[in-house]
Order: structure tokens, then C-alpha cells, then sequence
């Protein structure tokens, strides 16, 4: 089997903590990633455990409270079934709102 080299950069404290649970699991790092590109390719997605906790920035979490507001207002679009449409929306200055706000 011929086979090509990946280079990565990584911190080197994550390579040897992965390294380490590979071969916890009776793996090396190569297989482990071997199969996670295998299974990238099998089934199209990128999947991460929820062990991690992600955080909002302070100004994520700003607009989105924004954007709630905005939602319950009735400040959104109208659904458009093409893009064409959507766009021709956003460039009419008569364009209102769902609640008849002015754009």
C-alpha cells in the first residue's frame, strides 16, 4: 500500500495527550487519524464531542439577544423560495418587515 504524508501543525502538548490516549485505546496516532479521515469521507461531516465548552463572546451574545428582540418585534423578512427574490427585497427601498417596519 503506498501511502502520502499529512503535515499539521499542533500544539505539542495536545500531540503527546492524543498520543497518549491513542495508545490507551491500543492505537497509534496515525490510525486514529486514518480513521477519522475515513469516516470524513464516508459520511461527509465534521463531528466534535460536546466535552468541550464552547463560550459566546460577550458581542456574540450581544447580537444574538439583538436578533431575539429583533424576531419577537416581527423585525425579519418575508421567506423567499430563491435567492433572486431575497436579493430584489434587500435592494427595494419600499421593503418592509413582516410587522410593516421599514427595512
Amino acid at each position: 500500500m503506498s501511502t502520502a504524508v499529512i503535515n499539521i501543525k499542533t500544539d505539542p502538548k495536545v500531540k503527546k495527550k492524543a498520543q497518549a490516549v491513542a495508545e490507551e485505546l491500543g492505537f497509534s496516532l496515525s490510525a486514529v487519524l486514518n480513521a477519522y479521515l475515513r469516516n470524513l469521507i464516508r459520511t461527509r461531516k465534521v463531528e466534535f464531542s460536546d466535552d468541550v465548552h464552547l463560550e459566546l463572546t460577550p458581542w456574540a451574545k450581544r447580537m444574538l439577544r439583538e436578533s431575539e428582540k429583533d424576531v419577537k418585534a416581527g423585525r425579519v423578512s418575508p421567506g423567499f423560495t430563491n435567492a433572486k427574490d431575497a436579493i430584489a427585497w434587500l435592494n427595494d427601498p419600499n421593503s418592509r418587515y413582516q410587522n410593516g417596519d421599514p427595512v
